[in-house]
């Protein structure tokens, strides 16, 4: 009833994939992506059965980890995945070790593949599925490799070392997207709104809770910034109800013996607002500038040139327009990863350049993030405002400044990412996770939706 195969990892070549359909001839073919499986008691009877009763294409099931110990012992831990959905295009998309699929659907999909890959083949048939169900029951165990924190796995998309690996899911996305109606042309984009009078042409917006460890390097690295006359800044802080000892730093830095009259120190009242939130307190306030610029309350910027070189790019300073007047609705960095000692940690140098101005609005969708630092026209990041969430705000902001505006992009090195234990994504577990890929591949739904819908 079941032809099993095995495919070293989700990425494969496109003949791979031909080859499991050619040779398949059981109504349902297993497509294993890890070696050793070990099944609990009709783990393989339940997902025949739920494919049958809902006549998908492909279905998946929660698993349990196993991770090797000392002495040929494993610690077994619960590995639930996510619902997939409309949004749900990233390349990295967790179905688990075991893909099930119903054969004559899955020869018809390769039937259709119209492109050889080599690393793309499996992104491309699920890509062509429109009906793939997960089943919340943990129905199998998988051994655990990987054993990284989820903060060192965080960037393994932007290592330099798999640029070939993105090029092609990158062209593989695309021509999805294309195919279902939701491609955006390059050069297609909405005029900005005017900019209006602000107090100054920057402010570095600083959004912080229980930053004690931090906030003082990061407010000093923002207020060493130097610009060129006529252009000026300030820097605003939020502090969200820190009670660690933040809210007394700042206010030394603000009225103490050597106060700076730069920094701006804005204190949130008692209701939710999360990073999402605090943005939007600082960029509605009557002194933000025309520009807003982020810096991490945890990180610091690479030198004192960063401000302007943000400024110089939205304003296009030895380019083509160079009249004053903003040409992007947003420009993101490069950053590099340091420990907190500021020691190069890998992959070092991020980039981001993935992205490109002919096609980086449609690849956004597929990828986890656009990059840092960020920053945004106000004017028209007035209109928009961000999410009011701790997790993936910027990416949705992102993503709908994508959609009918120009995003600009700088390729030095701009900032730096500290890495500690602090960090939101340092060592997420399986939940938060989840969470947190779930919630991303729901902006990217919005997103897909309004694109679809334009």
């Amino acid at each position: 009833m079941i032809d099993t195969f095995y495919l070293p990892g989700r990425v494969c070549s496109t003949a791979a994939i031909r080859e499991i359909a050619q040779k398949t001839a059981a109504p349902y073919t297993m497509i294993c992506l890890k070696p050793e499986i070990e099944w609990v008691y009709l783990g393989q009877e339940r997902m025949i059965q739920v494919l049958q009763m809902t006549g998908a294409t492909m279905v998946y099931a929660d698993r349990f980890n196993k991770f090797k110990i000392q002495n040929s012992k494993f610690k077994i831990t619960e590995a639930p995945v996510i619902d997939y959905q409309l949004g749900a295009l990233r390349d990295d998309f967790d179905f688990g070790a075991v893909l099930l699929w119903d054969t004559a659907k899955l020869k018809a999909l390769v039937a259709e593949m119209d492109t050889d890959y080599d690393f793309a083949g499996l992104y491309d048939l699920r890509l062509r599925a429109s009906d793939l169900v997960h089943i919340p029951e943990y129905l199998y165990y998988e051994v655990e490799t990987d054993t990284r924190k989820s903060g060192e796995k965080l960037f393994d998309y932007v290592d330099p070392r798999n640029r070939a690996v993105q090029i092609e899911m990158e062209t593989c996305v695309t021509a999805h997207l294309k195919r279902i109606g939701a491609y955006l042309q390059p050069d297609e984009y909405q005029p900005l709104p005017e900019a209006g009078e602000f107090p100054v042409t920057a402010s570095v917006i600083i959004p912080c809770k229980n930053r004690a460890r931090t906030i003082a390097d990061a407010v000093r690295s923002a207020l060493s910034q130097k610009v060129r006359a006529p252009y000026s800044f300030n820097v605003i802080v939020i502090d969200d109800n820190s009670t660690d000892g933040t809210a007394e730093i700042l206010n030394e830095m603000v009225n103490g013996k050597c106060p700076n009259s730069k920094l701006i120190v804005i204190s949130q009242d008692k209701t939710w607002h999360a990073i999402g939130g605090n943005w939007n307190v600082a960029i509605h306030d009557p002194r933000c500038g025309k520009y807003a610029i982020q810096l991490d309350s945890d990180d610091t910027y690479f030198d004192e040139h960063t401000v302007q070189k943000f400024i110089d790019t939205f304003e296009m300073v030895n380019g083509k327009c160079p009249n004053g007047k903003c040409h992007y609705g947003m420009v993101i960095g490069t950053y590099q990863l340091t420990n907190m000692a500021g020691e190069i940690l890998p992959p070092g140098v991020i980039d981001h350049r993935e992205w490109t101005d002919e096609n980086g609005r449609n690849n956004a969708l597929r990828i986890n993030g656009l990059g840092a630092p960020r920053g945004f026209y106000v004017p028209l990041l007035r209109t928009i405002n961000y999410p009011t969430t701790k997790y993936g705000e910027d990416y949705a902001v992102g993503l709908r400044i994508s959609r009918d505006w120009r995003i600009g992009r700088i390729y030095d090195v701009l900032y730096n990412c500290r890495r500690w234990e602090d960090n939101s994504d340092a060592n997420c577990d399986i939940v938060a996770m989840n969470r947190n890929n779930w919630y991303k591949d729901r902006l990217r739904t919005f997103e897909l939706l309004a694109r679809l819908h334009q």
